[in-house]
């Protein structure tokens, strides 16, 4: 089990990136949080075996249609969150921060 924190730039808010991304990840069996930021971005920190990690970070670059995606930076991390959500809720939707 890895732990990888993504923010996406770009046209990536209102046009329902959070819950396509949630639910490819879903489908893909990962866990942890999606949110808007206030600049713009989305930020994620996904938990999961590096495989379906990465398909989702390739999945990630792209969107759902209406998105333009500019740039998606991955870190890797030790924690699922700041947010005090287990890893194991499922993959959650926040207020944005």
């Amino acid at each position: 089990m890895i732990t990888r924190h993504c923010r996406i730039y770009g046209r990536v808010q209102g046009v329902s990136y959070r819950q396509s991304l949630q639910q490819v990840a879903t489908g893909l069996g990962l866990t942890s949080w999606i949110r808007n930021r206030r600049d713009g971005s989305v930020e994620a920190t996904v938990c999961g075996n590096e495989t379906d990690i990465s398909k989702l970070i390739e999945w990630a670059k792209q969107g759902p249609a209406m998105a333009k995606v500019m740039q998606v930076v991955v870190s890797d991390t030790t924690q699922p969150s700041d947010t005090d959500i287990p890893s194991q809720t499922g993959f959650v939707i926040l207020p944005t921060a």
